[in-house]
């Protein structure tokens, strides 16, 4: 059997023992997924790229510390919002948001619309822009909430607040986001 026709369950075993055409294959499994985790974080294609490359080097030189094979995805998506986190709490200091970057994307993104797919695109587009340009606290957490799917209990852990500051937080990250949306989507 080549490692394609391989399942999870199958093929974490032999990243364990160092198989490089399995691990090969998990990473082109979760790529692309822990790329866009690590994206909507530090919003720089770059250094997502370079999280998610550090990430998956991480997962497997500590792969033998997984306890339950099905349970990679989750370990690994940890791994990559940690790393996200910590990266982007590092270099927050030094970065500008630039909003001539947002209203030229806006612009842009309005003309020649024709479908309701672009249309629902736009709105889409649109809704995420908005995010970017939320407070950092309220973006990461919105972004682990909405997007990622995690409750408020994992991220309270992951953030490191309390669960009432982490409820209260995506509360506010909500109805700021609201606002915005309102104020952008015509």
């Amino acid at each position: 059997m080549t490692p394609t026709t391989l399942n999870n369950e199958q093929l974490i075993p032999l990243c364990k023992s160092g198989n490089q055409s399995a691990q090969l294959e998990i990473y082109n499994r979760y790529y692309k997924a822990m790329y866009n985790t690590s994206f909507r974080i530090v919003k720089n294609n770059f250094e997502a790229e370079d999280i998610m490359q550090d990430s998956f080097l991480m997962a497997f030189t500590k792969i033998e510390t997984l306890k339950e094979a099905n349970m990679f995805g989750p370990w690994l998506k940890r791994i990559v919002i940690n790393n996200s986190i910590h990266h982007y709490k590092k270099n927050s200091k030094h970065q500008e948001v630039s909003i001539d970057e947002l209203i030229y994307k806006i612009d842009n993104s309005a003309d020649g619309i024709e479908s309701d797919y672009e249309f629902t695109n736009l709105k889409a587009q649109q809704a995420l822009i908005a995010l970017k340009t939320l407070k950092d606290n309220y973006r990461i957490a919105l972004t682990l909430n909405l997007i990622e799917g995690y409750d408020y209990e994992e991220i309270s852990e992951i953030m490191n607040i309390s669960y009432a500051n982490c409820r209260t937080t995506i509360s506010r990250a909500k109805d700021s986001l609201k606002q915005k949306l309102q104020s952008i989507i015509v």
